[in-house]
């Protein structure tokens, strides 16, 4: 598929379109009253499990960046994702050795706002005009009390994964709620005890996450850093109890399944160990080169209601500007010419990043079948994490696996986990102020 030249404006034409633990407070990364428009931007991006697709796109795009700024370069580097806490932390410490540009997850944002590190971009972002075409809640993901400091790079959302040929043998129907979801796989395990029905994990927090929503629950209520945990409300706990009603020798057994994240998950269906999984749009590339090859489908999770769709976590990444740059301009614009709509669907060939453009996403879903689904989770609506500091200290304390993983080994119940969780989390929202 090479959708992407199709697409509203060339790169070269948006130069002026419109122009982990969280790091200490720091005093040394104050916006920079510099804002040369010539000489080296650095980039930091994140490496990928095979980064050459990626890297292609990307000097491209800093190709076309360098010729429309006579004077300016751009050294890109590639930095592993599992140690970006620390890189971004020194950086947001040491200014003068920091990057113009970085790429960073989603759930960071909130974080890296506290430490000073991400520069305000609410004004760029607000007058250009691809940004119209964002999704609300990719530009959620940006956005920390109503500011706006970077732009979605793309999004991932995760759907329900199934074999066709098991549904087929065993004359099933693709479930289309959570009740049915849990008898499907319990029917599936029952028939072929070798396979999980739907493979679970209890330290999968965004495959968990689903059943909380979808009864009506919330991590936590809130904004702006005054937060207050609400995964001890009956709604969540009504969640809490479908997910982990799931680990049982009648589906997923607990001595195997309570350990597993969501790689761990998505690798066992890959396999042709599980009737069903809840995989990503990420997912894909990973199981077509598995045994399920040309065995499976994918829906959307079902919801409580029949026909109706989980709400689905919302992640990805995001391109920001360093606050410490003294090249804010040129850094705005290179920003603006990664995150565009003709990048975006250059990475979603090369990679199949999802495209945080409604529009782009539509001409995805048209020319590529395995993308519907998850775009009809998308357009279905989403959640995302509290937007606070103190999310990144909750995720790295493995707060809500800790939850899932207590009630699924017995040792404490439903309402005794979630509350416990939640003092967790309220602590943690306390500590970020």
């Amino acid at each position: 598929m090479k959708f992407a030249a199709r697409l509203a404006a060339p790169v070269a034409a948006l130069a002026l379109a419109g122009l982990t633990a969280c790091a200490p407070q720091t005093s040394d990364n104050s916006s920079s009253a510099e804002d040369e428009k010539t000489g080296t931007l650095r980039v930091w991006l994140f490496q990928e499990v095979s980064s050459e697709p990626k890297e292609k796109v990307v000097d491209k795009v800093v190709a076309a960046f360098e010729k429309a700024h006579d004077g300016a370069k751009v050294k890109v580097e590639y930095i592993p994702v599992e140690t970006r806490a620390q890189r971004i932390k020194a950086a947001f410490n040491d200014p003068k050795s920091a990057p113009d540009v970085i790429e960073y997850g989603n759930t960071d944002t909130a974080g890296y706002v506290k430490d000073g590190g991400l520069a305000d971009v609410t004004a760029d972002f607000n007058a250009w005009s691809e940004a119209k075409d964002s999704d609300p809640t990719a530009k959620t993901s940006v956005t920390v009390d109503g500011k706006i400091y970077g732009a979605p790079f793309f999004v991932g959302v995760r759907a329900l994964y199934y074999r066709t040929d098991v549904f087929e043998e065993l004359g099933l129907e693709v479930p289309e709620s959570l009740d049915e979801l849990a008898a499907t796989a319990k029917q599936i395990r029952a028939a072929k005890p070798d396979l999980y029905g739907l493979v679970v994990g209890g330290a999968y927090t965004y495959g968990a996450m689903p059943f909380v929503w979808a009864n009506g629950g919330e991590i936590a209520e809130g904004k702006g850093g005054s937060y207050a945990s609400t995964i001890d409300s009956a709604a969540a706990q009504k969640g809490i109890t479908a997910y982990t009603s799931l680990f049982g020798d009648d589906n997923c057994p607990a001595a195997k399944c309570a350990s597993m994240g969501g790689n761990d998950t998505v690798t066992a269906f890959a396999a042709g160990k599980a009737g069903m999984a809840i995989g990503g749009d990420f997912s894909h590339s990973a199981v077509e080169a598995g045994k399920v090859k040309g065995k499976y489908a994918v829906v959307p999770l079902p919801g409580v209601k029949s026909g109706s769709v989980a709400p689905a976590f919302a992640g990805g990444n995001n391109i920001g500007v360093l606050k410490s740059t003294t090249h804010r301009t040129l850094a705005v614009d290179l920003m603006k010419r990664l995150a565009s709509k003709q990048t975006q669907g250059e990475l979603f060939d090369a990679m199949g990043f999802l495209p945080t453009y409604t529009d782009v996403r539509g001409e995805a879903a048209k020319e590529e079948p395995f993308i519907k689904p998850f775009v009809t989770t998308l357009t279905s609506g989403t959640k995302f994490v509290p937007a606070s500091p103190a999310w990144a200290q909750i995720d790295a304390s493995l707060v809500l696996p800790t939850m899932f993983q207590e009630v699924v080994s017995g040792k404490k119940d439903v309402a005794e986990a979630s509350k416990d969780a939640a003092a967790q989390m309220n602590d943690a929202f306390s500590s970020a102020g």
